[in-house]
């Protein structure tokens, strides 16, 4: 990702419906602190184009005083270029570049709202586990799940 890329991004991310606007401020803020020193800031960000225009990304890391363990923060694809195999594309990348840090597992936090319910597709496809439940962590009515999948 380049600094450049950065405006299409928040575009894509604004108009995420799954995404509320004071999480994009959280992920405008750790594209920014990757912008400004990606090793410095614990976040790996990869993007994906499509037709030569930008059309998703993923930010993941690898998760403090742990071994071998990554979270990966957020995955966005635009709208009109879903279901082209985009967000599997970038999930496979990061996995591969976990695997070659030596990381033995990604972690994906996500929310059981009815408006995840793509995104939880998408990850128990891909070979994620749904290992714990938060009851009424985000907010009542909508829990923390936690998944995993062992690399």
């Amino acid at each position: 990702m380049s600094a450049g890329d950065k405006p299409g991004l928040m575009q894509i991310l604004k108009n995420t419906p799954e995404f509320k606007p004071f999480e994009v401020v959280v992920a405008e803020e750790l594209i920014d602190a990757y912008l400004d020193d990606p090793k410095k800031s614990g976040y790996n960000i990869l993007i994906a184009k499509d037709d030569g225009q930008l059309a998703g990304y993923i930010c993941y890391g690898e998760t403090p005083c742990t071994v071998g363990t990554w979270d990966i923060y957020w995955v966005a694809v635009a709208g009109e270029k879903r279901k082209r195999g985009i967000g599997k594309a970038l999930s496979e990348a990061a996995e591969t570049a976990i695997k070659k840090a030596r990381g033995r597992m990604a972690i994906i936090e996500t929310s059981s709202t009815p408006l995840y319910e793509n995104t939880r597709s998408f990850y128990l496809g891909r070979g994620y586990e749904l290992i714990a439940r938060i009851p009424d962590f985000y907010m009542p009515g909508d829990d923390k799940l936690i998944m995993q999948k062992k690399l």
